[in-house]
């Protein structure tokens, strides 16, 4: 019987290019698979052929030599290349094997099969320092060393494991691979190859300083430089500060987190800074001068208007915290908090309740509460 052309049973035009190939071929063997097809006896060999189609048209040589003398590129003298049925592709043995080349196919991008999918050399991790400072630090920046423990790459082999400077050999189970493959009926499993663990490479000779990791546990001091205006969460990042790669790898960045402790005097809001000043009775009332601290350890005299009532507002412009990437400081609030006199004298009792006969007309804000509550009670009345 003759063979039917290999462009016909992908279901592609002769000059198909390679990525329309392989999503016909993808396709196809998603339909022809005997698993779908139970009630289908001839699915079986219609897979092995879209399989031997495939294998001829993915290869660039084998495509050019089978637009040129077709079926004959592969038989008997005309490129010595592998036949179609033959071992090459996989359709004269058994199915599984054939099915292994679809796998590759269809499956190798996410299990990182073939040779670009093995790592040699590994990154190193990460690293997290949770670094606590206080408001004044975030005000004025701050230059800090911190101990950081974690793994550098060892001095005596230069991070490559190998001892005297040896080079790392081809590890025997996966030819390099840093994967091997078992069959299980009509599948083949990926798994990492146990005696290289997925590097691919073997040390014969270990370092005895690392055991052949190309790293060693060390505590590192780093100098890290705080810049004005952080608050808790911003995130610094110092590169190649992380973990030490191993074999030789590239090293991990160190992460610092920002946290900005409470302070007994300020609360902050972005860049806004708050003060909660208290006044005496009579300064409210009468007005005056108040002195306040300042985040930078400095002190501001501020004037308390005649009357001010608690929760009174003033601003002090640019006493505030610093922009972290620039733009100027923010502000300083200063919220009045009008203390109640305790303890009083027989004296001092006397003279508040002389002031508060005279005071009827001294309290807008309390006659206007009370106004208030006269006209809901007659309103529920009503």
């Amino acid at each position: 019987m003759a063979k039917r052309d290999f462009y016909e049973v992908l279901g592609v035009a002769r000059g198909a290019s390679a990525d329309e190939i392989k999503k016909a071929y993808r396709k196809k063997a998603k339909e022809l698979h005997p698993d779908r097809n139970s009630d289908n006896p001839n699915a079986e060999a219609q897979f092995k052929e879209v399989n031997a189609a495939y294998e001829a048209l993915k290869d660039p040589d084998k495509k050019a030599a089978y637009d040129r003398f077709g079926h004959a590129a592969f038989e008997g003298g005309m490129g010595g290349g592998p036949r179609p049925g033959g071992p090459g592709f996989g359709g004269g043995g058994d199915f599984a094997s054939a099915f292994s080349n679809v796998f590759d196919d269809l499956f190798g991008d996410f299990m990182g099969g073939g040779p670009g999918g093995r790592q040699r050399a590994t990154r190193g991790s990460d690293l997290r320092y949770n670094l606590r400072i206080k408001l004044e630090d975030a005000y004025r920046g701050l230059q800090k060393t911190i101990n950081v423990p974690g793994s550098v790459a060892c001095d005596i082999c230069s991070g490559t494991g190998a001892a005297g400077g040896a080079e790392p050999a081809t590890c025997p189970t996966c030819s390099g691979m840093g994967k091997v493959r078992a069959q299980q009926g009509f599948f083949t499993v990926e798994r990492t190859c146990p005696t290289c663990g997925g590097m691919g490479q073997i040390i014969k000779n270990p370092c005895k300083a690392c055991g052949g990791a190309g790293r060693v546990e060390k505590d590192r001091a780093l100098s890290v430089n705080i810049p004005p205006g952080v608050e808790t969460g911003t995130r610094i990042r110092l590169a190649g500060e992380g973990e030490a790669g191993l074999r030789g790898g590239p090293p991990g960045d160190l992460y610092i987190f920002i946290e900005v402790a409470d302070h007994p005097i300020f609360e902050r809001d972005g860049v806004t800074l708050f003060c909660r000043v208290p006044v005496s009775l009579t300064t409210a009332a009468l007005g005056g001068e108040i002195e306040v601290p300042t985040i930078d350890g400095g002190r501001s005299r501020v004037k308390v208007p005649e009357g001010s009532q608690s929760g009174k507002q003033m601003r002090l412009r640019g006493k505030g915290i610093p922009a972290l990437r620039g733009g100027g400081h923010g502000d300083l609030l200063i919220e009045l908090a009008v203390e109640t006199p305790v303890n009083l004298t027989a004296r001092q009792k006397e003279l508040l309740r002389e002031f508060e006969e005279l005071s009827e007309e001294n309290n807008p804000e309390g006659s206007s509460f009370f106004r208030k509550v006269k006209s809901f009670w007659e309103g529920m009345k009503s």
